[in-house]
């Protein structure tokens, strides 16, 4: 390999890391978000998600946060929907 082909791949690899850190980087962003979110509705603030950056330490102290801490979130009721009776009732007036 003569000089010019080494400066033509190290560019060629220069430009492919760099194309990888910034998809790396745009997933990271996104899944932090994801985290924020899941936190935000979990009544818990979002900035924990922030652990997230520790690399997989962050993510085992982020799964064991949402395993086990208290979520303080309204329940949903039994019957949120009751379907009206089928036939209609008569209507009575007396």
């Amino acid at each position: 390999m003569d000089q010019n082909q080494v400066q033509q791949m190290s560019a060629l690899f220069a430009g492919m890391g760099m194309i990888f850190l910034l998809i790396a980087f745009a997933v990271a962003v996104f899944v932090i978000f994801l985290f924020w979110r899941i936190f935000s509705k979990a009544g818990m603030p979002g900035p924990l998600a922030l652990i997230l950056l520790l690399g997989p330490p962050g993510m085992l102290i982020v799964a064991c946060i949402l395993a086990f801490a208290e979520w303080k979130v309204v329940p949903v009721p039994a019957l949120a929907y009751v379907p009206p009776a089928y036939p209609p009732a008569p209507n009575v007036q007396g």
